[in-house]
Parts: structure tokens; C-alpha cells; sequence
């Protein structure tokens, strides 16, 4: 397969050598095969440019950059993006904040930069499009007569068929996702759910081989539980003793929790579940804490807001109640911390707390599980809604909701048998090794290459779409 690679993702890494999982798995796929990297630029424009700019010095690949204006970083970005198609793929309809014009400034740059696209590639490019910010892209790619493969994946949880009530009917999802050769997203009951949506349309039809047509469009769709660089994070995890990051309140037992500050993440029950903990121990001299790392997001979205003011109100309700002259129970941490410090917390941490109301598929349960000493490991409790607890079957699985039943969760891990936790330990990290980020960024690579080629496949020219010419199901 002679094309290169196009991944188009709404953040760019603009360093010589990128860090995160995600990052390093495109970074390195980047590398192999050669291509571009797009993204919008980190500064804000007055007037978007009509070219994509070059960004940074990589010299395996290119990166390019395309421009946002601050009206449309307010209406793209922060408006249909966050505060519209986010709580509704994340079950959360009633916090949607729509307004007309956020879905046009979200067209309006998908429309552009589908343009910007089309002037950098090649029709034998593969073009991997990353998450909601571009649900529509490929069909702006299609209407420019753009005919190679172009795949997309989701990271965020697929919305169910009544959420999707939330949405305007102009902004339909079924039509958008109908122009990619695949679309990929975290878990089978995601892709249920799209399958669910697909059904419920007059027009599409599911096929002996499991694609799905859709009018004159044959695409399909799949699972590809994301992962992460497993071998790097348990290596960071072992370098330093934890107990030189803590302070002495902190060198005992404690809870992990590390999350961005989202409505989704369960927080505010999280810190009701410990304090419920605190309240009904049988040993009142037991002294275990709770550390939660919640770095702020999207702080100007009033859901962000009123998520941060809450759990700011709950935190010192429970340290008014439950802190010692020298104990403070809940350490609540609202910033960002080292990575590499991040993994020797996850290490020392009896318990990893890891209990969304809704999530694509959590890496922090897979961080956590990764940073693990196999010889003393400690409990992952993980809430039954996260995808990632689709494979992560031997966690302590919770219904994020029930108080109570978090609460004697983690009872249950903190007096947890060390061969029991060993047990539990090995089936997890065992599938999180399955699911690698090289091994899911690779696996998602070779589906799309392996895609049935649009009829045309090869047409240089660019002047027509020939996916168009299938006749609609009947």
C-alpha cells in the first residue's frame, strides 16, 4: 500500500518528541509510514489562513496546523463540540447548551478544513480522522471528490438512539459517519449502539458480512479498545520510592483517584462514597486518605463550573468533619501533575478509584493495573460504565451511582488478601497488555487498509466521488 498516512486530530503535539500514549502510538505510526499530521494551531487567529501551516521541527513526518478564530474556538470548540455533542455522547442530555450558531461555526470548520485537506493529499493517502470535533469531516472530504480510504475513531463513548433526541435534525449523525470506510469506536456495546442508530433509519441495512449500507455508502464499523504504552508507564512507574513524593500525613495507606475535573468522571459520589467509608470503618484509628488529582477543563463551560464548585463545597465538608490535627483525609489537587510522578502514585496506591458515570474507555484503569508491583499489588475499583470494564472483568466493579456500594468496595480492597489481589491483578494487567496502544493504533491501520477500495480507488483526479455511483437498498 503505496499512500501515506493523514491523521487529523484536534490538538497537534508541537514537541520534538511527543509524550502520552496516544500521542507516541500516532507519533510512531507517523514515523513508520510516513505522512501528515493536522491539527489546529495552539494559538488563536483573527483571520484564519488559507493554507495549513507548517508546525514544529519533526523531520520523519510533517505537521500541519490549521487556524480557529476566538469566535469559533467559543462556538466550535467550547459551543457544539462541548457543550452539545459531548454531554449527549456521554449520556447527559439535560446539560446540553445549544445554540444555532454553534452548529454553524461547527460546520463552518469542518467545511474548511476539509478544503485545506484535499489541497495536501493524495487519493491513495489513508486519512484516520480523531473524535467528535469532525464527525462531518469526511463528508466534506466526499463532496470535494476526495475518493481514497478515510477511517475515524471515536474515543468518547457512542450516544445512545434516545440521546441522540437531544441533537438538532440537521445534525445527523447516520449521514456523517456514513461517508468513512471505517469507523472505529472503544467497545462492542458501542458499536451496538451505533448499530442500534443504523437500524432505526429506513435507509440502511446491515449486511451478511457485517457492514453497513447506508443509502449508496458501504462502510464499517468496529471495535478497537484503545490501550496504553504499557512497557513505558510500568517502567516509570518502578523508578523512585512513592514515599518521596508524599508528604508524612500520606505515607500510609491511600486511595488513587486521577481524573479531568468533567462532569462524567462521578466525582462528587467518589467523595461521598469515602466519606461514607470514613463514617462506617470498624477501626475509627485507621487513617487511609484519599487523593484525587483533578486537572481543570474546559473551565469556561458552565457545567465545568458548577462541577468545580461543587466538589470544592464536598471537600471541605469532609475534611471539616473527618481531618485530624495531623491527618488530612481528602487531598483534592485541582492542576496538572508529571506524568512520570503520576505512575510512582499510581504504584503506591493501595487502591485505584477509577468511577465515571460514562467513559469511552478510561486509560487511567489501564495506568493504574500497568504501575502495579506484581509482588504486592494493589485493587483497581472500576465503575461498570467505564469501557474500559468490558475487559477488565477481574477489577472491583461498581454501579457509580450506588454510594453504598462504592463505600464497601473499598473495604472490600482495602482488606483485600494479597493472593487475591495478585489473582486479580494478573487477569487485569493481562488484558491490558492485549490492548497495547502500538497494538490498537497498528490493528486500527491495517482495517482500514484492508477496507474494500471505493469503486475508482486510484482516480488521481479528484473530480468526482465514485462511492456515489452504489445504488440505495431497496
Amino acid at each position: 500500500m503505496g499512500g501515506r498516512l493523514v491523521v487529523v486530530s484536534n490538538r497537534i503535539p508541537t514537541e520534538a518528541e511527543p509524550s502520552g500514549g496516544l500521542v507516541v502510538a500516532l507519533h510512531s505510526a507517523l514515523c513508520a509510514k510516513g505522512g501528515i499530521w493536522i491539527g489546529s494551531h495552539p494559538d488563536l487567529s483573527e483571520a484564519p489562513s488559507a493554507q495549513l501551516q507548517p508546525i514544529g521541527n519533526e523531520q520523519r513526518y510533517t505537521r500541519l496546523a490549521f487556524q480557529i478564530t476566538q469566535r469559533e474556538h467559543e462556538e466550535f470548540y467550547l459551543g457544539f463540540a462541548n457543550s452539545v455533542l459531548w454531554p449527549v455522547c456521554h449520556r447527559r442530555g439535560d446539560l446540553v447548551d445549544f445554540k444555532r450558531s454553534f452548529q454553524t461555526a461547527y460546520m463552518q470548520v469542518n467545511k474548511r478544513l476539509a478544503r485545506l485537506i484535499v489541497d495536501v493529499v493524495e487519493p491513495a493517502d489513508l486519512i484516520w480522522i480523531q473524535d467528535y470535533h469532525f464527525f462531518p469531516l469526511a463528508s466534506e472530504l466526499r463532496k470535494l471528490g476526495f475518493t481514497g480510504r478515510i477511517g475515524f475513531f471515536l474515543h468518547i463513548p457512542f450516544p445512545t438512539l434516545g440521546d441522540l433526541g437531544a441533537l438538532p435534525e440537521s445534525a445527523n449523525l447516520a449521514d456523517w459517519l456514513a461517508d468513512y470506510d471505517l469507523v472505529g469506536l472503544q467497545t462492542r456495546a458501542d458499536v451496538a449502539r451505533c448499530l442500534e442508530m443504523f437500524r432505526s433509519q429506513n435507509q440502511a441495512e446491515v449486511m451478511l458480512d457485517g457492514r453497513i449500507k447506508y443509502g449508496a455508502q458501504v462502510f464499517s464499523v468496529r471495535s478497537f479498545p484503545i490501550g496504553i504504552d504499557v512497557k513505558a508507564f510500568a517502567r516509570a512507574a518502578s523508578q523512585t520510592p512513592t514515599g518521596a513524593d508524599l508528604g508524612p500525613d500520606m505515607r500510609g495507606e491511600y486511595i488513587l483517584g486521577v481524573d479531568r475535573l468533567d462532569y462524567s468522571k462521578g466525582l462528587p459520589n467518589r467523595f461521598r462514597a469515602f466519606a461514607h467509608y470514613l463514617e462506617k470503618r470498624p477501626d475509627k484509628d485507621r487513617r487511609v486518605s484519599l487523593l484525587q488529582i483533578a486537572p481543570p477543563t474546559r473551565e469556561e463551560v458552565m457545567a465545568y463550573k458548577q462541577i468545580r464548585s461543587e466538589l470544592e463545597e464536598l471537600a471541605g465538608r469532609l475534611n471539616g468533619t473527618h481531618a485530624e490535627l495531623d491527618w488530612t483525609p481528602l487531598r483534592y489537587i485541582h492542576r496538572n501533575i508529571n506524568r512520570d510522578l503520576l505512575a510512582r502514585l499510581y504504584r503506591g496506591a493501595r487502591v485505584g478509584m477509577v468511577t465515571p458515570l460514562a467513559d469511552g474507555m478510561n486509560l487511567v484503569a489501564k495506568e493504574y493495573v500497568a504501575a502495579q508491583d506484581p509482588g504486592d499489588p494493589g485493587v483497581l475499583v472500576l465503575s461498570h460504565l467505564a469501557g474500559a470494564a468490558e475487559d477488565l472483568t477481574e477489577a472491583l466493579l461498581v454501579n457509580p451511582y450506588d454510594i453504598e456500594g462504592m463505600s464497601d468496595a473499598l473495604s472490600q480492597a482495602l482488606d483485600m488478601p494479597l493472593e487475591e489481589r495478585k489473582r486479580r491483578y494478573t487477569a487485569c494487567m493481562d488484558q491490558v497488555e492485549k490492548t497495547d496502544v502500538n497494538v490498537w493504533c497498528n490493528s486500527f491501520i491495517s482495517a482500514l487498509e484492508a477496507c474494500e477500495a471505493p469503486l475508482g480507488w486510484g482516480n488521481s483526479t479528484m473530480n468526482h466521488n465514485p462511492r456515489k455511483t452504489l445504488k440505495p437498498a431497496t
